[in-house]
């Protein structure tokens, strides 16, 4: 089955050796950097989930425009689709690359970015992607319908851990919960030495899986903590997530839920992924959903889309992903029953 995605059927592309230029025709057009060196493994994982979902519901060949730099590249590519017969536009995978695109003024069909540019829409511009800062979004508000009142931030090294901070704090506040402590964890545990256990009180890890398995060992065991699918690298590694016993998080049905009707229709890829990488190949399922609905004119009629990466629905110009709750237990992580409203919705 899998071998349909790669036929020409299925897609072309603009740089294969020895073909040639390829003739004007309808075509869905993907925008991804698969030159560049940083981030072609996680392009090449959304190209595989991507073409999983048209080989199980066909729709219009796909072309693939690849890039190495998409802030700078993406102007020219998206003008070369549309003269190439384009009727949807996806990509690109970038922050940089989605701010370029949303420079564009004139959009003639649907395209849908792989990231989020705030304030900025085009009539036909869209935006979809695995943002940080929705899942922190996500975790302070299951915390806050959980009763918990106040919280306490612990912050990792790095600008991801900074963007996760900062979602969450915003949002925490915005519900009326109270910001107490911001801890900056570098590498010293030291630091919690002070923070103890009440009842009302949540912590929030604003870092990755091997942060937080350095940080929780240190915490009061009765503490609510709370994270985003950042700290969760698969139920494979269960000796290493026994230090991440008690933590809710939030991260993909495609993960979490082997029994979700959605995740049972599509296959895997067939070299298995990383757990980084198998989120992108879920987001590229998605996306060609997405896309298909754009084409067809029934992405309002059509959301709620119970989606592989999460329940998605359209807020403006944002289709907006909720994760799902999780907790870890005994070593794996699994499903938990809280649940959050949507973000659309919230105050």
């Amino acid at each position: 089955m899998l071998a349909l995605y790669l036929s020409e059927f299925a897609y072309a592309t603009n740089d294969v050796p020895g073909r040639g230029a390829i003739s004007p025709a309808p075509h869905i057009a993907l925008l991804l950097p698969l030159k560049s060196a940083v981030f072609a493994p996680a392009a090449e994982a959304l190209l595989q989930g991507f073409q999983a979902a048209a080989a199980f519901e066909p729709s219009l060949p796909v072309r693939i425009y690849s890039s190495i730099d998409e802030s700078h590249e993406i102007a020219a590519l998206y003008r070369q689709a549309i003269a190439s017969g384009a009727k949807a536009v996806v990509g690109p995978l970038t922050r940089s690359g989605a701010a370029a695109l949303a420079g564009i003024k004139e959009m003639p069909v649907p395209t849908l970015a792989l990231n989020v540019v705030e304030g900025v829409s085009a009539e036909q511009l869209y935006f979809f992607g695995m943002a940080v800062e929705a899942e922190a979004r996500l975790t302070a508000q299951l915390a806050r319908q959980q009763g918990l009142q106040r919280a306490v931030v612990i912050i990792s090294s790095g600008a991801l851990a900074q963007r996760m901070a900062m979602a969450f704090e915003e949002e925490w506040l915005a519900l009326g919960g109270r910001l107490e402590l911001e801890y900056d964890y570098k590498n010293d545990p030291s630091i919690f030495a002070e923070l103890g256990w009440t009842p009302d009180t949540v912590v929030f890890l604003a870092a990755d899986a091997e942060n937080a398995r350095a940080i929780r060992p240190f915490l009061h065991k009765k503490l609510k903590i709370y994270a985003t699918s950042q700290i969760f690298l698969g139920n494979n590694e269960a000796l290493t997530n026994y230090d991440l016993n008690g933590i809710h998080f939030v991260d993909m049905p495609w993960l979490l839920q082997a029994d979700h009707p959605a995740v049972m229709i599509y296959p895997h890829a067939l070299v298995p992924l990383s757990v980084e990488h198998e989120r992108f190949y879920a987001l590229g399922i998605d996306t060609f959903r997405l896309i298909k609905l754009l084409l067809t004119g029934k992405a309002r009629v059509a959301l709620p889309l119970d989606g592989v990466s999460g329940q998605i629905e359209l807020d403006d110009h944002t289709f907006m992903r909720s994760a799902i709750p999780a907790l870890f237990s005994q070593g794996k992580a699994q499903p938990d029953n809280l649940q959050a409203t949507p973000l659309h919705e919230r105050p």
